[in-house]
């Protein structure tokens, strides 16, 4: 049986395009996860690889689907292959248990984390540029102004949360944060 394997990093990406290519490539069950690959814990693909047995065929988009690391992926993909299981990379073409496929495997794999590892330090270096500029501040911008909360916390002296929270859209709890923010 064909198996696909769809993973993203973060709740907020989107699986569509993998589970497109995946289909395309016939797979008959594929599983999907929102979960980053930098933890050995992953459930869907955990599941995945009790299932997979003897002649089947595991196919992903990428091999950063499978392991973010060298060591985890060719730990991974010699599970496979002492199932003897078939593992089909779509921008890759098929891994063999044979020396060349699997040195093919481990170079692939080493870009691979090379790749994730320099995304890290630009990512890192642009937070150090970041923090020295004055109006750093970390974490995910404020979704209202500091006017806007203002007025939310006037209206409520003489309105209830939920008019306020329907006059101007902002939320009870974050109406409630703002006002032990004012007593702090």
């Amino acid at each position: 049986m064909k198996y696909g394997y769809a993973r993203v990093s973060t709740r907020g990406q989107d699986l569509k395009a993998q589970k497109e290519q995946l289909k395309i490539e016939g797979c008959e069950e594929i599983f999907e996860e929102k979960f980053t690959g930098t933890k050995r814990d992953r459930p869907r693909f955990k599941n995945l690889l009790e299932i997979l047995k003897e002649n089947d065929t595991l196919v992903v988009t990428k091999l950063d689907r499978l392991a973010r690391n060298t060591r985890e992926g060719i730990e991974v993909i010699e599970y496979l292959f002492e199932k003897d299981v078939r593992v089909h990379v779509l921008n890759v073409g098929l891994l063999e248990n044979t020396t060349m496929g699997r040195f093919f495997l481990q170079t692939l794999l080493a870009v691979a984390e090379m790749e994730r590892n320099m995304i890290v330090e630009r990512t890192q270096e642009g937070k150090v540029i970041a923090k020295q500029q004055d109006d750093f501040r970390e974490g995910r911008p404020h979704k209202y102004k500091k006017a806007q909360i203002k007025h939310a916390l006037e209206l409520l002296e003489h309105n209830s949360y939920k008019q306020v929270e329907k006059m101007t859209g902002i939320s009870k709890s974050t109406l409630i944060r703002a006002k032990k923010k004012v007593k702090e």
